[in-house]
């Protein structure tokens, strides 16, 4: 049975989620970011990199690089004429599948993302077949799914006609759907993210001398040295709606904000790669090392495993393995990204490398857990930056959920499905699975290790608990207490494993404990290796998020968020 007095969360005020208040914000991804399927992952990393951040996001997309092109070919070789008011229907596909690609990245993240329909989307546009322009937006169908999801997917370029056949907005059109939504949204600012960072005085790749980047630049400016960076209607209809548009690159904090007025252009900031030593090549350490080295943003410069000479499921050159921590660091990384399983041995090299001057991003729970205090009064003693991010929740961003609970005001509790194995393994078993046979379904879905003993005894999840409570009191609780899952344990459909922390006082009460008919409506409607918490402020209000809490590419996602947040910082140094 639960323990009480950890997981009696109840408050007297109303415990209305906050989450459908998150800030909304608009992102519109072209071809020279969409050049094929391949780069939809990247996309997913950027509209999570929002949603941990707190934001619900509508991200706008084009087709993939040459579809447009290729669409048009074939109806075009049929002899269509070139207004031709059945093309759109056509060459809109080209988004639509776009569309629900990086919705698909998205999920395999965890992100809780939906895609939309040019005719969903509701977007409804007057004139040329071809080059229609906006006018108003049937919008029941976006704002219900921004009600129930953190990011939305939706295809720019092409809209409805009042007669009910497709539109398209002409070339660049996804531009001016992406400045269209922000303003309906009532935003006052919309982000393009393209292959380069922003506007500069003169071709940047022309010889001569070094072109200067605008941090801000006006409406004409932009019309006179935007060219085909920035379609000209969205230019238009940015100044006549009051919407500022940022052209940034991806996962650039700056850029160029075009809007009311300029400011000189300058340098634009030279980025060397940052160097990045990866600890261990499994799950997660794997999943890192196969994003990282097609990224020229980073430099993998070495990978730390037990043994150099094992055959891996990850393509990395072998020059890259050491098994020695020592000689990690002597290869000199700016970041460490620390992946290992064991946690006194990620304890001692997180230690190791703050104290060579690295920041550090760890997915171990366990090291981090162990000390948190203390490895965070080492890194600041050293100058360096350390994210455990990735050790709680995989995808879903707990770290920060309570991070943005306390600086609303005291914490009274939290509650949460900590551990994707056990969440995956229970609803196996109320379906009526041998408890045997459950855990091989898990360790054949990537969830489960060899030895699931930490998962099943609620180690896992203790470890968790104690992270998000230095989270939100600023200690961990002295004793958690821990049921274990066994094939004893009475299962049904609604048996949740649970991990709470409350404040009494000056006392916090904690458990790891397996609730045999979950209410809690987050919870229960949990399925497979979904993770879920719910905060509680001391004033009533309820903060809370969802997410994929196990598996390669959720946690993968999470370490290298934690790794872009990094990179960001130093570049801001």
């Amino acid at each position: 049975m639960p323990s009480q007095a950890a997981l009696a969360l109840v408050s007297d005020a109303p415990a209305a989620s906050l989450e459908a208040e998150a800030p909304i914000v608009v992102l519109k991804f072209g071809s020279s970011i969409l050049r094929s399927p391949a780069d939809a992952p990247a996309v997913a990393s950027a509209v999570y990199a929002h949603v941990r951040a707190g934001r619900r996001v509508v991200a706008v997309v084009s087709a993939f690089g040459g579809q447009t092109d290729r669409l048009l070919a074939d109806a075009r070789g049929l002899g269509l004429a070139h207004e031709n008011e059945l093309l759109p229907g056509y060459v809109a596909l080209g988004e639509e599948k776009a569309a629900a690609l990086v919705a698909i990245a998205c999920d395999r993240i965890g992100l809780d993302a939906a895609a939309l329909s040019v005719r969903e989307l509701g977007v409804v546009a007057e004139g040329p077949a071809e080059h229609a322009r906006p006018s108003a937006l049937r919008g029941e169908a976006l704002r219900a799914a921004l009600d129930r999801h953190q990011a939305v997917i939706v295809p720019g370029f092409g809209a409805v006609r009042p007669d009910g056949r497709l539109a398209l907005l002409g070339r660049g059109g996804s531009d001016l759907t992406a400045v269209f939504l922000a303003a309906e949204l009532g935003l006052n600012k919309v982000r393009l993210v393209k292959d380069v960072d922003g506007l500069y005085d003169h071709d940047p790749k022309a010889p001569g001398a070094p072109a200067q980047r605008y941090r801000r630049i006006d409406w004409e400016g932009a019309r006179r040295l935007g060219g085909q960076l920035v379609q000209r209607d969205a230019i238009d209809l940015g100044q006549d709606r009051a919407v500022e548009i940022e052209v940034a690159a991806l996962d650039r904090a700056d850029g160029t904000v075009i809007g009311a007025r300029s400011a000189p252009p300058g340098p634009a900031p030279a980025q060397a790669p940052i160097r990045v030593a990866v600890a261990g090549c499994g799950v997660v350490g794997g999943g890192a090392i196969s994003r990282l080295l097609d990224d020229p943003r980073f430099e993998v410069i070495g990978v730390l495993v037990r043994d150099p000479n094992k055959a891996r499921d990850v393509d990395c050159p072998a020059d890259l393995f050491v098994s020695d921590p020592a000689a990690l660091l002597a290869r000199a990384p700016d970041v460490v990204l620390e992946a290992l399983s064991d946690g006194a041995a990620g304890h001692a090299l997180i230690r190791a490398a703050l104290q060579a001057g690295c920041d550090v991003a760890s997915a171990n729970k366990q090291a981090v857990a162990a000390d948190p205090a203390g490895l965070l009064a080492l890194a600041e003693q050293q100058g360096r930056r350390l994210f455990w991010s990735a050790s709680v929740g995989g995808g879903s961003p707990m770290i920060e959920t309570v991070r943005a609970a306390r600086a609303a005001g005291p914490i009274a509790a939290f509650e949460a499905v900590l551990n994707g194995t056990c969440n995956f393994m229970l609803e196996r078993l109320g379906q009526g699975a041998a408890f045997d046979e459950a855990l091989a379904d898990a360790r054949a879905a990537g969830f489960a290790e060899e030895d699931p003993s930490s998962d099943l005894e609620g180690h896992d999840s203790a470890a968790k608990v104690r992270l998000l409570a230095f989270e939100a009191f600023g200690r961990a609780p002295e004793k958690v207490s821990k049921a274990v899952l066994s094939p004893s344990t009475p299962v049904g459909p609604h048996v949740r494993q649970i991990g709470a922390c409350r404040a009494e006082g000056e006392t916090l009460s904690a458990a790891v404990a397996l609730d045999p008919d979950c209410a809690e409506p987050l919870f229960r409607a949990l399925k497979g290796e979904r993770n879920a918490l719910r905060v509680v402020g001391a004033d009533g209000r309820v903060w809370s998020c969802r997410g994929r809490g196990a598996g390669r590419w959720a946690t993968t996602e999470s370490l290298l968020a934690d790794l872009a947040d990094i990179a960001r910082a130093r570049h801001g140094e």
